[in-house]
């Protein structure tokens, strides 16, 4: 590679690594161009048949369809009525806004979760979810290690590390 080439490159990767928004705990930290809430955030599919398009418009090939109602999703970008997503396996692709709701769901990604009745790590079990089982959420705490879901009629608190579908450090309420 020629010095001016590796000058240029060094100079690009620079400059496009100073204008990177800095990362912190919780949504955001950037607002969507269209909704001006904060990218990324989470939300969930509607119903059990979502496409996964390679790009904002029905044009674009559909590269994943997700059949599972209530999936929890990342929301990483807005272009006009389309959302770039992520799903929890990492599959990522643009779906029409109809098919999200801004309602809150985590998914189980422990191979065992404890849901327990207080917020106490000792306190009694009330049952024990498997990896990929969906719950709603309830509330977090920003200092909590803990978010309160109910999954299957059951309330109860939940290691904030065996879920996804909350940001660390985010407040839920």
């Amino acid at each position: 590679m020629s010095r001016l080439r590796l000058i240029s490159l060094a100079l690009a990767v620079l400059l496009l690594g100073g204008a990177a928004p800095l990362v912190g705990p919780g949504p955001g930290p950037a607002l969507g161009a269209v909704t001006h809430l904060p990218v990324p955030r989470f939300v969930s599919l509607r119903t059990d048949q979502v496409n996964f398009r390679a790009g904002p418009g029905f044009q674009y090939p559909v590269v994943w369809v997700y059949q599972r109602d209530g999936l929890p999703v990342e929301i990483i970008g807005e272009f006009d009525v389309w959302r770039h997503v992520m799903a929890p396996d990492g599959g990522s692709g643009w779906v029409h806004e109809a098919t999200i709701r801004a309602h809150r769901d985590v998914y189980v990604t422990a191979a065992r979760a404890t849901l327990r009745d207080t917020q106490n790590p000792d306190s009694t079990p009330l049952a024990y979810l498997t990896q990929g089982v969906d719950a709603s959420l309830i509330s977090c705490d920003a200092t909590s290690d803990v978010c309160k879901v109910s999954a299957h009629g059951i309330t109860g608190y939940v290691a904030r590390s065996d879920i996804w579908g909350v940001f660390a450090g985010e407040s839920v309420k």
